[in-house]
């Protein structure tokens, strides 16, 4: 599939979750069989140019697209899980979301010192999520400097804040607006 056959997989969904918004749903291209085969190689094939020991992907998209291109190179994969999701000993970082606060935790243990970590999650918007998963894996000892998504939403400023801290970005599709 060429990359516009598959962004047109991408379902857009007007004013959802309030007036005004146009959700980028990426169901609608995880339900499609050789779009997603061709979402999780296309990826695969950045992250070996990146040469991560170890896949990170934010819950819960993150896992899907994260966890097979690990396999897909053979590397390991660690979940960003939100609060009180795993069942060990866990660090945290609290992010602040439009409404509020959340906060992520992964394993220590799961980050070598030094590793060289990918992000990988499905959509890129303000950035917040990713950059908190970029600094908690930092504080565990990683090396975090590319991140991959498979949609960009450019207008909402998520690449230029990663790149501020000097996360480089490679998305395979963008959509402009919100």
């Amino acid at each position: 599939m060429t990359p516009d056959e598959l962004q047109a997989l991408v379902r857009t969904v007007p004013d959802f979750p309030r007036p005004g918004i146009m959700f980028r749903d990426i169901t609608s291209l995880i339900a499609h069989g050789e779009g997603l085969a061709t979402a999780i190689e296309m990826l695969a094939l950045k992250a070996r140019e990146a040469e991560a020991d170890m896949i990170a992907g934010m819950e819960a998209r993150g896992f899907i697209f994260g966890a097979a291109v690990a396999a897909r190179l053979g590397i390991g994969f660690l979940p960003v899980r939100k609060r009180g999701k795993l069942p060990v000993p866990t660090i945290g970082i609290d992010y602040a979301l439009e409404y509020g606060t959340d906060r992520l935790e992964i394993d220590p243990a799961l980050v070598n010192e030094g590793a060289r970590v990918l992000l990988l999650d499905d959509l890129l918007a303000t950035g917040g999520t990713a950059l908190a998963a970029a600094r908690l894996l930092r504080q565990a000892g990683a090396r975090v400097d590319y991140a991959l998504f498979v949609i960009d939403l450019p207008d909402l400023g998520g690449t230029r804040r990663l790149a501020d801290e000097g996360i480089d970005v490679t998305t395979l599709m963008a959509f402009a607006g919100d």
